[in-house]
């Protein structure tokens, strides 16, 4: 088989101990696994190395950002085709199987956007899936820029696996506390707050983005039926806005 019918499993890491074992368990048949890790003090290359990796280091820079370190580690990729998964992400044996199939195909496109199950409090969260991540593309059509947070780009026709096809999708081992959330919540709107500093929003947009925000998760995608914790994630969904916001009219004063 050449190297345009192997597909590359490329995994950033920083300290990803936690869930390592089980995300390489699973995708320990691809053709190559490839750890790129940026400078882990805990026992992440040494898991890595257990399960036969090969490993590439990217320097750790000041700012919290793993962008430029995901497009080095794409393109030492050995193979012609990327699978880029976290390091708290599973792939399925239906969705390995799947790839190796469409890859055959004359019709396969440049890349695929692969739906992800999300947990909080310990339950699947409707109100999250599909959750669409552009994540399976060809190495040598790719570029992903160093933007937080943002989707490669791929030079290519690209589509969606059918979010009905939930066997395909990868399984978020992540199940954040609220304290992990709110923390977090500083950190992304901080970041929001650089890609968006041309942007301007008026008073109203105080009340009505949070309200949208949390009408939006708890109603238009069924974070009712997820219960308690469904309200609760809505919430902290129109939360995030209100952070933002706030922020960002602070920084007028």
């Amino acid at each position: 088989m050449n190297k345009e019918n192997k597909i590359s499993v490329v995994i950033n890491t920083y300290n990803a101990e936690q869930h390592l074992e089980r995300v390489l368990e699973a995708v320990k048949d691809f053709d190559e696994v490839l750890i790129c890790d940026m400078e882990s003090t805990d026992s992440t290359c040494e898991i890595a190395r257990r399960h036969g990796c090969r490993i590439v280091t990217f320097e750790r820079k000041t700012y919290n950002i793993v962008e430029p370190a995901r497009e080095f580690a794409i393109h030492e990729a050995a193979n012609g085709w990327v699978l880029v998964v976290d390091a708290d992400e599973v792939v399925t044996p239906q969705l390995k199987q799947y790839l190796y199939d469409r890859i055959q195909d004359d019709d396969c496109p440049d890349g695929l956007f692969i739906p992800r199950k999300n947990y909080f409090m310990g339950r699947f969260m409707r109100c999250h899936y599909p959750d669409h991540i552009l994540r399976f593309f060809r190495r040598d059509k790719t570029h992903w820029p160093a933007i937080i947070h943002c989707s490669p780009d791929v030079d290519g026709r690209v589509e969606k696996i059918p979010a009905a096809r939930k066997e395909l999708a990868f399984e978020h081992l992540a199940n954040d506390t609220i304290e992990n959330i709110v923390s977090k919540t500083n950190q992304y709107t901080r970041n929001e707050l650089e890609r968006k500093r041309d942007k301007h929003y008026g008073t109203v947009a105080l009340l009505w983005r949070p309200f949208f925000r949390f009408f939006k998760t708890y109603i238009l995608k069924g974070a009712i039926l997820d219960g308690r914790p469904g309200f609760i994630k809505s919430v902290l969904e129109g939360y995030y806005q209100f952070i933002f916001l706030a922020k960002k009219y602070e920084q007028t004063q």
